[in-house]
């Protein structure tokens, strides 16, 4: 495996160190790097009163208070949980699975009744205190993927896992303390986690307070806090579309949990000089590679700190950021669950998921193929194409979601002289835009209810 040591162990013994910069604002306008230093040790000496570690929900998308909480659990605080959702449900299941009973909240939250609550207090310490040393190589924290294909499932990161990802983007991308980053994607998820609460962190940049979700409030906030890193999410880059520039400061603009249409990319991109870097990589993987196509790159270019092979069309990847808990052979390599070819000589192109093969009457079907055969066609901005299981559980029946204004037919006459009839979509549908989670990617429930007749 590629060397690691130079993206963690010194950078992240610094973080704790009270001669960092105490007074450089991480909150535009609001907390301080001291103040979440402070705050950093005041949890670690509450929460940890017993010696014992512990877990504790984060019931807030505070990203001050996130970043105090992942730095007491780096010098050997509880456990920070992320849920997937601030609702009493999904609350109160996460605390069936994980057995946390504290929650770490600053706003009214429809907490369990069964979990303590605890409210930090913050307050400009008079001197930083000092943190004890770093614990990279532990459990720092348990995340919620956000996957399109089922319920959400519980990963775990160590220090190593996150902290050395976000020290190869900041020294990749030359991230400073003059850079100010808007992020409209939730903390709670991996990639917003990683750029809108580590990334700052670790470079002294600073994070604009807004979290817009609506392209006028988007465009708005990037302008008014004279940006110059764009987190955003696909489906907000394609609202986005005819708002032109966010901004002659704007430097590098990212893109990720999920594909990112074309059309979108270009748009953006001949407003924006930056282009937008897309990531590619997974809640479990941690990131793997980036492309702006704005420059020509079709292919991912992966990570210079991540090792990667191909084998029948499958992606293998040995990397630090990987969680614990996947499963990897003798010599470290894990294999993805994606299909891929190589792009030249120092990347890779995506063909779909493995799991897009699938069986019709014994026969294979592409479902990435049907799906690629679609979206070309005038008036298709998007596309899903699924297996369903049919009753009897032994076969399946393949259907298609198309986005866009296009009619039924027009799809279908398309398909019919491309593919043989046990590969055509017994159903296909045609609505404004896929439904999607917060998080930008499909919401897999609402589809399969469309289809539920």
């Amino acid at each position: 495996m590629k060397p690691t040591d130079a993206y963690t162990g010194p950078a992240i013994t610094a973080l704790l160190d009270r001669s960092a910069d105490a007074e450089r604002e991480f909150v535009v306008g609001g907390a301080t790097l001291g103040e979440i230093r402070s705050m950093a040790a005041w949890l670690r000496t509450r929460l940890c009163s017993s010696g014992q570690r512990g877990t504790v929900c984060l019931a807030t998308d505070n990203r001050a208070l996130i970043a105090a909480a992942l730095l007491a659990s780096l010098a050997g605080g509880p456990v920070v949980l992320l849920p997937y959702s601030f609702s009493g449900q999904a609350l109160t299941g996460m605390q069936r699975a994980t057995g946390c009973t504290v929650a770490l909240v600053d706003t009214d939250q429809d907490i369990p009744a069964t979990m303590e609550v605890i409210r930090p207090p913050w307050g400009t310490a008079a001197s930083v205190p000092s943190l004890s040393a770093a614990r990279p190589d532990e459990e720092l924290l348990r995340l919620y993927t956000g996957g399109s294909t089922g319920a959400p499932q519980l990963w775990s990161k160590t220090g190593t896992n996150l902290l050395a990802e976000t020290l190869f983007l900041a020294a990749h991308f030359a991230v400073a303390p003059t850079d100010r980053i808007l992020a409209t994607t939730s903390p709670a998820h991996i990639y917003g986690l990683l750029y809108s609460v580590l990334l700052p962190l670790i470079s002294g940049a600073s994070i604009a307070p807004p979290i817009p979700s609506f392209p006028k409030e988007i465009v708005r906030a990037a302008r008014e806090w004279e940006t110059t890193i764009l987190i955003c999410l696909p489906p907000q880059y394609r609202a986005l579309r005819g708002k032109g520039s966010l901004g002659p400061s704007l430097r590098l603009a990212f893109s990720s949990a999920g594909m990112l249409d074309t059309d979108d990319n270009a748009e953006f991109s001949r407003h924006n000089h930056s282009g937008i870097f897309e990531v590619y990589g997974s809640t479990e993987t941690g990131g793997i590679g980036l492309r702006n196509r704005s420059r020509g790159e079709t292919g991912f270019m992966p990570y210079g700190t991540v090792d990667w092979r191909i084998e029948d069309e499958r992606l293998l990847i040995r990397s630090p950021y990987l969680s614990p808990g996947l499963p990897r052979d003798a010599a470290g390599w894990f294999l993805t669950g994606d299909r891929v070819e190589f792009s030249g000589t120092a990347g890779f192109q995506l063909k779909g998921r493995a799991d897009s093969i699938t069986k019709v009457g014994g026969k294979r079907v592409d479902l990435e193929e049907i799906r690629g055969a679609i979206i070309p066609l005038a008036g298709v901005s998007e596309c899903l194409v699924l297996a369903l299981p049919e009753a009897s559980g032994r076969e399946h029946r393949i259907v298609a979601l198309a986005a866009g204004e296009i009619e039924v037919e027009a799809i279908r006459a398309a398909l019919v002289t491309r593919f043989e009839p046990y590969a055509l979509p017994r159903a296909i549908k045609v609505i404004d835009r896929l439904p999607v989670k917060a998080n930008g990617k499909v919401d897999r429930e609402a589809v399969l209810r469309l289809f539920a007749s």
